[in-house]
């Protein structure tokens, strides 16, 4: 009986230590505002950049992934969970994710990624000194670049139509930026603006019989409804040239943008930073390390009868099949 408890009690110890431990190891909330192969690839990238330099879930952290699809509700309950938990540090994929988990904690260490202006959205001070609990890196793509690359590939092209939602304030910067640069080069843009993947359709349909070529932003809800916009112009036959590489193979022709796997890899090492003891308030928003890099989708070239010049052949890829 005495060896009974004996053992009996060397288990509760056990048990009482193992708790202990999950305790004790760093708790990583990650509040994603959608799901798209943008976002996917950040989460991706962040969590193998922590496991690449010794923290892996379920061994010395733990990961508690959380999607929003969309919903403002839905981020707001996330957010609260992660404060209730006291996560030691989140990760914020996009700026809704973002601007919701910094309006639930001002004590909480936050990283954003797929965020492109955290000033515009209000969430430093500036990009040199955060001065709040947040910080993160900018998928701030070459905008101009990528409006000069559609000016390359289609000089016969007058008018160039901006797509993009409303109600993302990166992608009303970027929209402007792009008209900007669509002015410098003498050329005239008009624009459709959506508020949620219901009106992807009837404003693609719209907008294709106004221009001659199509420019979307690095938009969260464009980016989860690029195969409604492919099935538009596939038909009418309008290149679409998006801000990142996802939206190109899901449906765009080319870009010049960044890889958003690296983005969240990058993010990772801040977050280790972070883990380590740095103060995330006086860590400088950080931009893509890798540049840029071009991706041509030669289904939908083929689709719409363009040749890709041969220059660009080794960034074209087919598309997957659905």
């Amino acid at each position: 009986m005495k060896k009974l408890i004996a053992s009996i009690l060397a288990l509760m110890l056990c048990l009482s230590c193992c708790a202990a431990f999950a305790e004790d190891i760093p708790y990583i909330g990650i509040i994603q505002q959608m799901e798209h192969v943008a976002l996917d690839q950040a989460r991706e990238g962040f969590i193998q950049a922590l496991k690449d330099n010794g923290y892996e879930d379920g061994v010395n952290i733990k990961i508690n992934y959380q999607n929003g699809q969309g919903d403002a509700a839905n981020l707001a309950t996330i957010a609260d969970q992660f404060v209730g938990d006291q996560a030691d540090l989140v990760l914020a994929i996009a700026t809704n994710a973002a601007t919701t988990m910094a309006s639930k904690t001002e004590t909480i260490p936050i990283l954003g990624t797929a965020i492109t202006d955290y000033g515009t959205a209000a969430l430093v001070e500036s990009n040199e000194k955060p001065g709040y609990n947040i910080s993160g890196t900018s998928d701030m793509n070459p905008v101009e670049g990528q409006i000069n690359l559609i000016n390359e590939l289609f000089p016969e092209a007058k008018t160039i139509g901006v797509l993009y939602t409303s109600s993302e304030p990166n992608s009303v910067l970027q929209a402007k930026m792009a008209k900007a640069a669509i002015e410098k080069l003498g050329l005239t843009y008009t624009e459709v603006t959506v508020t949620n993947t219901n009106d992807v359709q009837q404003a693609t349909q719209q907008i294709v019989g106004q221009c001659d070529a199509i420019y979307i932003p690095t938009d969260n809800v464009f980016a989860s409804s690029m195969p409604i916009v492919y099935g538009v112009v596939a038909e009418s036959k309008t290149p679409v040239i998006p801000g990142e590489s996802g939206m190109v193979m899901a449906g765009g022709l080319c870009t010049l943008g960044l890889q958003y796997y690296d983005l969240g890899y990058q993010t990772g090492l801040m977050a280790i930073e972070i883990l380590n003891g740095a103060d995330v308030s006086t860590m400088p928003i950080q931009f893509a390390n890798d540049g840029y890099s071009y991706t041509f989708n030669k289904t939908m070239a083929d689709e719409i009868g363009f040749e890709i010049p041969e220059k660009y052949m080794e960034y074209a890829q087919e598309m997957a099949a659905e």
